[in-house]
């Protein structure tokens, strides 16, 4: 059984990312890209405990779209804000702390 160096539970009931979540100030924002493509940005995600690849194919998965994890940022084809955000409260994020 593996045990978190950071708050000392085993793996299973780790609660590192829970609290990290919390933390965040995260802002979801729109770019405009080549040949007038949207794409949705969501950055200020600083905490490496929050594995950002796997939150990015779990919203991936859900809005039906591309996208990558670039410099510390989340970036989704397409104009998904509303839809971001509801997705990120169910993740985990408080509502107060998304812009």
């Amino acid at each position: 059984m593996e045990i978190c160096p950071k708050c000392g539970l085993p793996k299973e009931a780790c609660v590192c990312e829970t609290l990290a979540k919390t933390e965040q100030k995260v802002r979801i924002g729109l770019v405009k890209k080549r040949y007038g493509k949207f794409s949705t940005v969501i950055e200020g995600i600083t905490d490496s405990s929050i594995d950002m690849h796997k939150m990015a194919k779990q919203l991936k998965e859900k809005l039906v779209c591309g996208g990558t994890v670039k410099e510390g940022k989340i970036e989704l084809q397409g104009d998904h804000r509303k839809r971001v955000k509801e997705l990120l409260i169910e993740l985990g994020f408080p509502e107060e702390t998304i812009e």
